[in-house]
């Protein structure tokens, strides 16, 4: 088990489970020779969620995401102007800001007064962007959020290290928050986050991967930030560890869903709604549940197929659409769609230990958007 295996079970459910401003076109961008004058944050875009299962959620947090929107803007100036330019270049470009809003509801929900809550959400978004950037890199992908992604406008030494300024940034707005359980929560997650990152690696190309192996790389790579995102609320309300545990199984339960939906849409979606590649994961060798369930479910000419693709790396014109008939004809799409209603009921059990509200119902709305996106 990993170090970080305590923390992606936190109280939960889941127990075993010149830089210069000029674009690079193909080279890495060279070491700055000097540091360019003072820079201020090009305009942060801000996050109007589009889709109704998230409008609720979004208008109940409206007045505080506007201010994590405008600290999000300052804390991304800097005097290297290339900083600003590839963190707003992602920041910008259309993000639900999910995570950000589940730190504020939660803190909301739970009853907190003070304003800690502004800067942790803000922590929250800054540490996704950051893996974002990072992903983008690990998995050389093109596109991200229906953009080029910044590796490719940038080169990566600029994604890496705009990736890691942003962490720097995120961690001193956890310290000025002044809740040192909120700055342990997220902290923590942030090591659990590298290490999913890392599993995610061995089990690359690995076709003896099963599903419970997969969703412990989920929980770790992805549904540990909304688990975090969602603790930290009752925890700067000084709620008790009912309340913290409730919070981190939806914010976990929550996550687990959004990551299947994704796999799910990697197979079934379509480029210019999802943001990037129909099949991104199938050419980078990734085993996610579709392909475990279709390799389950397989003949042997099929089990040689996927050897062939995932394991040997050996893709040939028509692969991803022969991949694609194989997931259909055993339902594996569906099937991980299934299990990602599976994962969203357990995020609704878990709000149940809160009487109903305006923003108890608005976070359930959250919930079935995650499974019922197209993007």
């Amino acid at each position: 088990m990993p170090r970080g295996a305590r923390s992606i079970t936190r109280d939960g459910p889941f127990r075993s489970e010149g830089l210069v401003t000029g674009k690079a076109s193909g080279a890495e961008p060279a070491l700055p020779r000097r540091l360019i004058a003072l820079n201020l944050a090009v305009p942060v875009q801000t996050a109007t969620p589009s889709a109704t299962g998230v409008a609720p959620l979004a208008g109940l947090v409206a007045r505080d995401l506007a201010r994590v929107n405008e600290l999000i803007l300052s804390r991304t100036g800097s005097e290297v102007a290339l900083i600003p330019e590839v963190a707003n270049h992602l920041i910008s470009s259309g993000g639900k800001r999910l995570r950000p809003m589940l730190t504020l509801a939660m803190a909301i929900l739970n009853g907190h007064g003070g304003d800690a809550h502004v800067k942790l959400a803000a922590s929250v978004e800054f540490m996704h962007t950051a893996t974002l950037l990072h992903d983008d890199v690990v998995d050389e992908s093109d596109l991200r959020r229906g953009r080029k992604s910044a590796r490719i406008v940038w080169g990566n030494q600029a994604s890496v290290l705009v990736g890691d300024f942003l962490l720097g940034q995120a961690f001193r707005m956890m310290v000025e928050a002044g809740f040192m359980d909120a700055l342990d929560i997220l902290s923590s997650a942030a090591s659990v986050i590298a290490e999913g990152e890392v599993m995610q690696l061995a089990t690359a190309k690995n076709l003896a991967t099963d599903e419970k192996a997969y969703l412990a790389v989920t929980a770790a790579k992805t549904a540990e930030l909304f688990a975090a995102a969602c603790e930290v609320g009752p925890t700067i309300a000084g709620r008790g560890a009912a309340e913290r545990r409730a919070c981190r199984a939806f914010g976990m339960a929550l996550g687990q869903a959004f990551q299947l939906i994704d796999d799910a849409l990697d197979y079934g979606g379509k480029a210019d709604e999802i943001g990037k590649n129909v099949g991104d994961d199938f050419r980078e060798g990734k085993i996610t549940l579709p392909v475990i369930i279709a390799f389950a479910r397989a003949d042997a000419e099929e089990r040689g197929f996927w050897r062939r693709v995932m394991e040997a790396g050996e893709l040939r014109d028509g692969d991803l659409e022969c991949a694609i008939a194989h997931l259909r004809r055993h339902g594996a799409i569906e099937a991980t769609i299934a299990r990602a209603r599976r994962f969203a009921e357990e995020a609704h059990q878990a709000l149940s230990i809160y009487p109903d509200s305006e923003m108890r119902r608005a976070l359930a709305e959250a919930v079935d958007f995650a499974v019922e996106r197209n993007r």
